[in-house]
């Protein structure tokens, strides 16, 4: 009678873990040149990045996601805000002296866009140096155009830039350093 009971909840177990699982990121190695080779930026042993190439420091994480030092992963998940509350996450961590810093910002797109590692999918973002990162959308600070009511994102799925309203609820990685 046991034994009958268990199978209904292992059933019910694994439905609720699979979801968790994340594919294996892609990644071409043979036909492609790393456009963000992990030579490329500097650790620095306190939950951000520093990239050579462009002298922005980023967040190793993305917001809600917790940096822990002992594994080198992050934990947690990656919260989704809407453009509006996106930006309001850079007050907070300036205010939690994130890194000792206090000059956080949501990136630009172009910005943001240079982190895409064009020889990967799924996520399209070096994971040695970012990782736990989602292969989903992410807020810029950038306005689309004309359009007030829009802003752009790059989408590390496929690595694409593009613009949604700013209702959508999508993540955010921040940065410090020089505006482009």
């Amino acid at each position: 009678m046991h034994k009958a009971n268990r199978t209904p909840m292992l059933t019910c177990l694994l439905t609720l873990l699979l979801p968790a699982v994340s594919t294996a990121q892609t990644c071409n190695t043979a036909h492609l040149v790393a456009a963000t080779p992990s030579s490329q930026f500097t650790d620095n042993n306190d939950g951000t990045i520093t990239d050579k190439k462009t002298k922005l420091t980023w967040k190793k994480c993305s917001e809600a996601q917790l940096w822990n030092s002992n594994t080198g992963e992050c934990d947690g998940i990656a919260n989704a805000y809407t453009w509006q509350e996106a930006l309001a996450q850079v007050p907070l961590a300036n205010s939690e002296r994130f890194a000792e810093k206090t000059d956080w910002r949501l990136p630009s797109f172009q910005e943001l866009a240079s982190l895409v590692e064009t020889q990967c999918s799924e996520p399209s973002i070096n994971l040695s140096v970012f990782p736990g990162t989602s292969p989903e959308v992410f807020w810029s600070a950038s306005p689309y155009g004309s359009k007030s009511d829009f802003a752009h994102y790059v989408n590390f799925n496929i690595g694409q830039i593009s613009a949604s309203n700013k209702t959508e609820t999508y993540l955010v990685r921040l940065v410090r350093g020089n505006v482009w």
